[in-house]
């Protein structure tokens, strides 16, 4: 046998011993969790034969508490690159069979450097979470890991995608990390976030809480806002992550990948004419709405679960990517409250950050009143709103479905805060408030002085709305662009990206506003 033989021979041991991960028994008990192990995930990410594994050898080096006799497999994170539906991807993956995937020092090297490698080539980064949280035996290295990785998820952010799958336990300084990136999957009763476990809150404040209940995946999903997608399995969480990357471009230099989708951009939808209720306090779904405007009715929800007064997605039009916005009539009248405004914000800018143009569909009454939502600060997160419509300079259209009133006419992305396009369906009422409101401030002295009080309030309220509550008082001044016929928005929505698609807008130079946060 020859030396060069020999050495690939070792080299083949070697990789084999690794490729074992945690060991046999270890893994099953694993799997019998019902979870994919670390390199099943990433085999299931990318596309069959792309994946190339990046310090498949890398060891720790702690010598305290025994530890220099610990073999820890690739140091519990499988890390490299591959292709994704064609398009390339780095990521990590956390081996919960190896120490329980526990970070230290060469971990987070590991995962640093594919990041590097991530913005230097500009292409997205998913990071696929499973771990037991900080190594304790290496202390104040494992945190120096945690800190290199957080600066670096400041670093890309704007620059390449950043997703986060957490497909196990993530607690403590594990937590922030995903928070720093774009998107975070969870799955459903296997995964969990927070900063202090159950038995610390316990013995702490006496509550008593379990762990799907405090950081699971619906707790963050519908309660925090922390996690946008809540996935059914490993294999869920692994296929909604390649429909997201399937919207986006690769690094904030691109542009969203264009599909052709094979639907009719000049289709229209005579169903949209009758869609809007005949009295203003009926609700409709505002889903209906975009299922009809965008290309085969399909669209993607970020935060499906969380602020559902107000809608975000993904969808296109005529084959471009597009992040919508939009009020939901059926939940709290579409209400902006704080919830809703965070949740839009952080949407709004993504797309402004990675070249994805907005549609903004507004049917709003005003934002939800009450001493909870002014001492929770509704200013300041509402504020937010104002702030990152008029800082986005992608194209941005707007259409106004129904009510559109006073201050959340103005955070729904109207033509004073930068709005390319907008539109406005008929049915429409651009106002400061709704009529009857409007009626008792301006008539009050007339209405309470009236033989018949009730009937002079209605003749008010009447004169109110043919003046205001209706979109050509708004066209007239040139805050509308056009008022079309509902059956034809798709069309007319397509042409009005298609004409903004080359939009270029410069702002002063700054290093950064200073968000209301």
């Amino acid at each position: 046998m020859g030396i060069v033989k020999e050495k690939i021979d070792d080299l083949k041991a070697r990789e084999a011993r690794i490729l074992e991960m945690g060991g046999k028994k270890l893994v099953a008990k694993h799997k019998e969790k019902g979870k994919l192990t670390a390199r099943e995930r990433l085999n299931k990410l990318f596309d069959k034969g792309t994946f190339r594994e990046v310090d498949m050898f890398v060891k720790h080096r702690c010598v305290n508490f025994g530890m220099e006799d610990v073999d820890i497999p690739s140091d519990g994170v499988i890390t490299g690159h591959g292709l994704v539906d064609g398009r390339p991807v780095f990521a990590f993956a956390q081996d919960f069979t190896s120490r329980a995937g526990s970070l230290g020092e060469m971990q987070a090297k590991k995962i640093c450097k594919v990041m590097d490698m991530a913005l230097k080539a500009g292409v997205p980064f998913v990071g696929l979470n499973d771990s037991g949280g900080a190594r304790i035996q290496e202390g104040v290295d494992a945190l120096s890991g945690y800190g290199q990785i957080f600066y670096r998820n400041s670093l890309a952010s704007g620059v390449i995608p950043q997703i986060s799958a957490i497909m196990g336990p993530t607690a403590g300084g594990a937590v922030y990390s995903p928070a720093m990136t774009d998107y975070i999957f969870m799955v459903k009763n296997t995964s969990y976030m927070f900063i202090t476990g159950p038995e610390v809150i316990k013995s702490v404040t006496g509550e008593e809480i379990n762990f799907e209940d405090l950081g699971g995946a619906m707790a963050h999903n519908e309660k925090s806002g922390v996690a946008q997608f809540a996935c059914e399995s490993d294999e869920d969480a692994i296929n909604q992550i390649k429909r997201l990357l399937d919207y986006l471009p690769a690094n904030n230099m691109e542009e969203p990948p264009i599909v052709d989708t094979g639907d009719d951009p000049t289709r229209t939808d005579e169903a949209l004419n009758e869609i809007i209720p005949d009295s203003p306090n009926q609700s409709y779904d505002m889903r209906d709405v975009i299922a009809s405007i965008v290309d085969n009715g399909e669209f993607f929800e970020p935060f499906q679960y969380f602020a559902t007064n107000i809608l975000t997605a993904f969808a296109r039009l005529n084959g471009r990517t597009i992040g919508i916005i939009a009020n939901q009539p059926k939940v709290m009248a579409g209400c902006l409250d704080i919830n809703a405004s965070d949740k839009a914000t952080r949407f709004i800018r993504f797309c402004d950050a990675f070249n994805i143009p907005m549609l903004t569909i507004a049917d709003v009454p005003g934002y939800l009143p009450g001493s909870q939502q002014e001492w929770g600060g509704i200013i300041r997160h509402g504020a937010k709103l104002l702030w990152c419509y008029s800082e986005a300079t992608v194209p941005k259209l707007l259409l106004v479905t129904r009510k559109d009133y006073g201050g959340s006419y103005l955070a729904m992305c109207s033509k004073d805060l930068g709005a390319d396009y907008a539109l406005a369906w008929p049915t429409a009422e651009i106002a400061v408030m709704g009529a009857a409101g409007a009626a008792n401030i301006i008539h009050r002295k007339e209405i309470k002085g009236a033989d018949d009080p009730k009937a002079k309030r209605a003749e008010k309220i009447a004169e109110y709305e043919d003046l205001f509550s209706n979109p050509y008082c708004a066209a007239e001044r040139g805050y509308i662009d056009a008022v079309i016929e509902p059956a034809e928005t798709r069309p007319r929505l397509i042409d009005a990206l298609e004409i903004m698609c080359s939009k270029r807008e410069l702002r002063p130079g700054k290093k950064h506003g200073n968000i209301p946060m």
